[in-house]
């Protein structure tokens, strides 16, 4: 299987993003981008929008709720959020919707810190295997994998895919 250029995936997200925002009369969104990977895709997005908003990061490691079961990252880092979260139109980042659980996680920690106006969610890739009904607003491609296949996105510069086989 040949994966998409994560640089190309980027521009036509932009793209879409202008629009599903304009579409919505949302002018000043805050954007915010999820640990690492999303981070990442949440930097470049901002480059390629030509935009200087401040980046609000989010660690999500102690609000998922499959932490009993996986344990704790090993490089926990606190969220930074450089702005108000109530009343705004939020722009959440991710690099990979697989399960929906990260997305879940992300939502509790930011309804934490207030109630926004508003959430779109950008996912640079969408793996269809929800098990939540979580579904991004605006996304660079959707994938079907085996069961046995995951996506693992490394960067930030230069932001690259690579497929991964469990099985082996």
């Amino acid at each position: 299987m040949s994966l998409p250029n994560p640089a190309e995936l980027i521009s036509q997200m932009a793209t879409s993003l202008t629009a599903h925002l304009q579409q919505r009369a949302i002018s000043e969104p805050r954007f915010i981008g999820i640990r690492t990977g999303g981070v990442w895709v949440a930097q470049a997005l901002l480059e390629a929008l030509g935009s200087d908003s401040p980046l609000g990061t989010l660690d999500v490691s102690f609000y998922r709720d499959d932490f009993s079961q996986n344990g704790l990252h090993p490089q926990v880092r606190p969220s930074a959020l450089p702005f108000e979260i109530e009343g705004q139109h939020l722009v959440l980042i991710d690099d990979v919707l697989m399960s929906g659980r990260t997305i879940r996680a992300a939502m509790n920690e930011l309804f934490d810190y207030g109630r926004p106006a508003s959430v779109t969610l950008v996912c640079l890739l969408d793996l269809e295997a929800g098990e939540l009904p979580i579904s991004p607003d605006v996304v660079g491609a959707t994938l079907s994998l085996d069961a046995h296949q995951r996506v693992k996105l490394s960067g930030p510069t230069p932001l690259e895919l690579e497929l991964q086989d469990l099985a082996l």
